[in-house]
């Protein structure tokens, strides 16, 4: 969902070449989104979000530059990972900031909730977060306003 958030409000941002969400763990990799979260997309008039899960790459950590935890748990993973890939490497300037997504939404730190295994209504405030959080980026990333990782 978050991907589908952020493309939206960010489709015509020449600054944003390239977007895109992977897991910690392979899951439901190949899988397409939850039916609850495309309804609460087009719900929300973004229609056409087209995304299969995929399993965050070591590649992923020198492609983007900026890697974006849903939680703390996640958050811890992909850290783990990504000094895993520089030791192994030796890379450093080319890694990703990895932070948390939440610390963009006003509330310093703020997890998003999986609403995999509740009612719609999680979807819903997922998507509020969502939208809150990629708001947030765009405002202080984007414009230029650094934000510390967490």
């Amino acid at each position: 969902m978050a991907e589908g958030v952020f493309r939206s409000m960010t489709k015509s941002d020449t600054c944003v070449a390239t977007i895109d969400s992977a897991g910690t763990g392979a899951y439901h990799e190949g899988s397409l989104p939850d039916p609850r979260t495309m309804s609460v997309l087009e719900e929300n008039g973004e229609n056409g979000y087209d995304h299969q899960a995929r399993k965050i790459r070591n590649s992923d950590f020198k492609d983007f530059d900026y890697i974006l935890a849903m939680d703390a748990d996640n958050l811890h993973d992909l850290l783990r990972i990504q000094k895993r890939m520089i030791k192994n490497s030796g890379i450093h300037a080319a890694s990703a900031k990895v932070m948390m997504f939440g610390d963009f939404g006003g509330r310093g730190g703020e997890e998003v909730v999986d609403p995999y295994y509740g009612a719609r209504d999680g979807f819903t405030i997922a998507y509020e977060q969502m939208t809150r959080f990629s708001k947030g980026f765009i405002d202080q990333v984007l414009q230029g306003v650094d934000v510390a990782p967490s």
